[in-house]
Parts: C-alpha cells; sequence; structure tokens
C-alpha cells in the first residue's frame, strides 16, 4: 500500500517567501520612519533647552501722551516673538507711575526689558530695580540720577535749545499748545496722526515732573539709549550727556520727539539688541 503525501509546490513556496520577506521589509520601513521621527523630536528639544528664552518687553510712555503710541513697535516686537505689555501710566505722580509700572513687571514671566520714552525714563529709572528687571531701553528719553527729576533736568536747558510750548498750569497738569505740537513733539509723523496725539493729549501732572529719583537701576542694570537727532523737546546733547553718564550703549537715528511713532523700527531694533545681550548674560 503506497502513501501519497502532497507537497507544496515549489511555486507556492517561493510566493509564501516573498509575502514573508515583503512584511519583514514594511515592518523594517515603519521602525526606521519612527525612529527618525523620535531622533528629530529629540533634537527639537534640546535645541529648545539649549537656546536662551527671550525676555519680556514692557514699554512706558511720557508726558502729554499714553500707550496708543507704541502700536508700531509692538507690531514688529509681538511678530519677532515677543511678549510685549504696553503700561498705561496716569502721569499725575512718578511714585504713582512706577508703582502701576511695577505691577507690569511682576505680571511678566522671567526677566523683563524695561523701555521709557521722554518721561517714562524717569519712570524706569525707579522702576528698573526690579529683580526681574535685566536692562533699561532709554528712547529720546529722561535718564536721571539720584535725587533728580525732570523738572531739574529741564531747569537749565542748553544754550539755543528749542522751547518746549508747555502751557502755564491748570489746576496742577501741564499741555503743550496744540497749534505747537507737531512741529514740536511730532513733526515727522503723519499730519492726521500728529493732529490726533495734539487732540487726544493727556495732562501731565506737575507732581509727576517734580517726582525725584531715588536709586538709579541704570547704575546696577545694562542700558541702552536711542538719540532722536531732530527732537525738540529734550535736545539731543542733554539726550547724549544722559546716556553717556549712565554708560549705556547708545544709538542715534534722525527723528523727533515722537520716533517711536515715527521711525518704529529703529526703536524695536535697539530694543531687540537689549533683548539679545540679555538673553545671552542670562544662559
Amino acid at each position: 500500500m503506497r502513501l501519497s503525501v502532497a507537497l507544496p509546490s515549489t511555486h507556492s513556496f517561493n510566493q509564501r517567501a516573498e509575502a514573508r520577506i515583503q512584511e519583514l521589509q514594511m515592518s523594517m520601513l515603519k521602525f526606521a520612519k519612527l525612529f527618525t521621527v523620535a531622533i528629530g523630536a529629540a533634537a527639537i528639544a534640546v535645541g529648545a533647552a539649549a537656546a536662551p528664552a527671550k525676555p519680556s518687553i514692557v514699554l512706558v510712555h511720557g508726558g502729554f501722551v499714553d500707550g496708543s503710541g507704541w502700536e508700531g513697535v509692538h507690531k514688529i516686537l509681538t511678530r519677532d516673538g515677543y511678549a510685549v505689555t504696553v503700561v498705561q501710566n496716569p502721569t499725575i505722580s512718578l511714585s504713582d507711575d512706577v508703582a502701576v509700572t511695577k505691577r507690569a513687571i511682576a505680571a511678566q514671566q522671567g526677566p523683563v526689558v524695561l523701555v521709557g520714552h521722554s518721561y517714562g525714563g524717569a519712570v524706569i529709572t525707579e522702576a528698573g530695580n526690579d529683580e526681574k528687571v535685566a536692562g533699561l531701553v532709554y528712547i529720546a528719553a529722561f535718564a536721571p540720577d539720584k535725587g533728580e527729576s525732570v523738572e531739574s533736568l529741564i531747569k537749565n536747558p542748553v544754550p539755543g535749545a528749542p522751547v518746549p510750548p508747555i502751557l502755564p498750569p491748570q489746576d496742577g497738569f501741564l499741555m503743550l499748545d496744540k497749534t505747537k505740537f507737531a512741529a514740536s513733539f511730532a513733526v515727522d509723523v503723519k499730519r492726521e496722526t500728529a493732529t490726533f496725539m495734539a487732540n487726544s493729549q493727556v495732562p501731565w501732572g506737575v507732581a509727576a515732573l517734580g517726582g525725584a529719583v531715588g536709586e538709579p537701576a541704570w547704575k546696577s542694570k545694562p542700558s541702552w539709549y536711542l538719540v532722536a537727532k531732530n527732537d525738540k523737546m529734550i535736545p539731543p546733547p542733554a539726550q547724549r550727556s544722559m546716556s553717556k553718564r549712565a554708560g549705556a550703549v547708545v544709538a542715534e537715528t534722525p527723528g523727533s520727539h515722537a520716533v517711536y511713532v515715527s521711525n518704529p523700527k529703529a526703536v524695536a531694533a535697539l530694543i531687540e539688541q537689549a533683548a539679545a545681550k540679555v538673553s545671552v548674560a542670562a544662559k
């Protein structure tokens, strides 16, 4: 009696072997893709950990205006990845404005670059002593020393300097002559914008001008200063003198007192320069 055993054909065996090989190849390909993704994610995580975090930017306006003038600078800085806060100071007294600015600083995560324009420079000189503040940026601003105020700094103007068209105080507040606002404050700003700024002035408290600085933050913190070369509110020679005394890194650009409105690119560039230096120092 013969036993008959059905053996698989060579063709069938080869087909199954080829299918198994293809399955193994697909598995290896999937593994390779997952491995590549995992390595890439790890590299990104390491890179993010190694890169210093960007500091927050706090912008402080000066007298006669509010924080809306920072809009152009704000757009550039936020586009470039910075967290930006615009302080709305009442400009009634220096102590009040310092307190408002310090609340804005306290709300930030990590180090802060504190930026002040005009009278805002006096505010950041005092508020900048906050431990979160890593650097100061002055934009055509006052940079008082200990015991100085805006009032004392403007008491003896540079010979031949233009006289700002400040009207006599009313109920303890100052305003600029609307008809002369553009020529003195914002000559390089669009006419419509300058007119709006003149008509929407914020009364500046006489007490704010007389507020004396305690310990100036620029003595212990790095600082940067942008000189507006066509400024008719704070004479450029006075700006250069204050920036030199503060030991600031100085940049100069054509522009009126409202240079932060008329040339936000130059202003933002100096702020970002300061932020980069602060980030490297903190690394």
